[in-house]
């Protein structure tokens, strides 16, 4: 690492003033604030060899190539960046002639994937303005001011001000490695200060998933959002009930999968966002009063393993976000006379059915998720064989912690978390132990269901009976 990088890794804020002197523009004034090498922090050493070899491989075709977005704002703040972005003026065509590697996706915004190995880059054609029709490069808008497509090619400059957020209208040029500042993205990072370009209320109708991204990245960075970005969230909120439950699906793991989970879930709640992603959760955390702290303590919990680089799954998140209203519907049908696991299976469903019309859930997440719920009623039980065939269940390690997390949250009584931890780290004799011991004190455990009568088998009178 370059040591003038490494000043700038010490002290980040004050390295940015040293970008803006009294020779800069006003803020109100138009065109980019272009920031020479010299004068910025941003190294190459800093990019993968797959973002390079696509931004020469374009250069020298003749085209325009910037890295923007969150890699340079990353870099900025002084971390390394991980997911690069191009933009260019070549079309999505033009981009997937240069490169046999990848490949155009998406109707909605028509992007191209350029893959090496495992990195994949995305690459972006210049937007230019949602109304300017060129032929069948076309934008549409819905009678609410969302976008339904976007395909309006246009220069850098438009492109700048069609991003969402200053912080990520930043463009490291390759042609002469100068960073263009189209809206003080810059000001605004050493402010740390989360600002959207253009008119809030119109973006956010443009498209709801921004109020997603908006918290996630005030999350992610530590920023606070400007007041005018801040004001419309509220009234915008149901907005987000026009996405596809799929997409909403990719933004709930960025949003909890990101390391950020316990403040995410914070600013989602307080901005009337997670009612919109989770309505029944929702609703159970205003009735429930352990409901709040159980989905705090799994998110502490996947943060703590994301910092470790441990592996996680969405599915333990899911259960713990879900697992309040299962069983508000499981207690009303034990109630009206249902035994207690045909009431959970039943309530899993109902959740489970009502949750995928908000986010798509799939299937290798949904299974996993129900078995840790049906874990909760087994991991009680622990006599005889019973005791080793759950510990085996390949969803018992989840289920588990997800015990534990119950007890953390006050749902349940402490106790039985200690006994399976007891137990899985005994050896034999100690096991044995542990299993008499809940012998020994049967209000420790649940009582067993009552076993299954043999029914006798009435005698067949004889010839000789009278």
């Amino acid at each position: 690492m370059i040591k003038g990088f490494t000043r700038f890794l010490q002290s980040p804020g004050q390295h940015l003033k040293s970008l803006f002197g009294p020779q800069d523009a006003p803020a109100g004034s138009t065109g980019p604030r272009i920031i020479p090498r010299q004068e910025h922090p941003v190294s190459r050493q800093h990019f993968s060899d797959a973002s390079l070899k696509v931004l020469y491989r374009l250069h020298n075709a003749g085209f325009q190539a910037f890295l923007v977005g969150g890699c340079i704002r990353d870099s900025l703040l002084g971390h390394m960046p991980k997911d690069f972005d191009v933009a260019t003026d070549a079309t999505p065509e033009q981009v997937r002639e240069l490169f046999r590697n990848s490949r155009i996706i998406g109707r909605r915004f028509r992007i191209v994937h350029v893959r090496f190995g495992r990195e994949v880059i995305e690459v972006t054609t210049f937007r230019g303005k949602p109304n300017d029709d060129h032929a069948d490069h076309i934008s549409q808008q819905s009678d609410d001011g969302l976008l339904l497509r976007d395909n309006v090619w246009g220069n850098l400059e438009e492109d700048a001000l069609r991003r969402d957020f200053t912080v990520n209208a930043l463009y490291y040029n390759i042609a002469d490695f100068s960073i263009h500042d189209f809206a003080d993205g810059v000001k605004d990072i050493e402010s740390r200060t989360l600002r959207l370009i253009g008119d809030p209320a119109t973006r956010y109708r443009e498209d709801p998933v921004r109020m997603l991204r908006a918290v996630r990245f005030a999350a992610k960075l530590d920023f606070h959002l400007d007041p005018a970005t801040e004001a419309p969230i509220d009234e915008a909120a149901p907005l987000l009930l026009q996405i596809p439950p799929a997409r909403l699906f990719d933004e709930v793991l960025k949003l909890f999968m990101a390391g950020h989970g316990v403040v995410t879930f914070r600013l989602l709640r307080q901005y009337g966002l997670f009612a919109m992603l989770f309505p029944e959760a929702d609703e159970a955390m205003d009735a429930l009063p352990w409901a709040e702290r159980l989905v705090e303590h799994a998110l502490e919990s996947t943060d703590r393993r994301i910092r470790e680089d441990r592996p996680v799954t969405p599915a333990f998140l899911f259960a713990a976000l879900l697992w309040a209203p299962v069983q508000q519907r499981q207690v009303r049908l034990e109630d009206d006379g249902m035994p207690a696991i045909p009431a959970l299976q039943a309530a899993s469903q109902q959740v489970v059915s009502r949750q995928l019309q908000h986010i798509t859930i799939p299937k290798r997440f949904s299974l996993p998720m129900r078995d840790i719920w049906d874990l909760q009623q087994r991991l009680p039980l622990r006599r005889g064989k019973r005791v080793f065939q759950t510990r085996e269940h390949p969803r018992f390690r989840a289920a588990y912690d997800f015990l534990l997390v119950r007890e953390a949250a006050g749902e349940l009584e402490p106790g039985l978390g200690d006994w399976w931890t007891a137990f899985q780290d005994a050896d034999e004799h100690e096991q044995r132990r542990l299993l008499g011991k809940v012998d020994a004190d049967p209000a420790g455990t649940p009582a067993p269901r009552n076993k299954r009568r043999r029914r006798r088998r009435r005698r067949k009178p004889s010839n000789n009976d009278s």
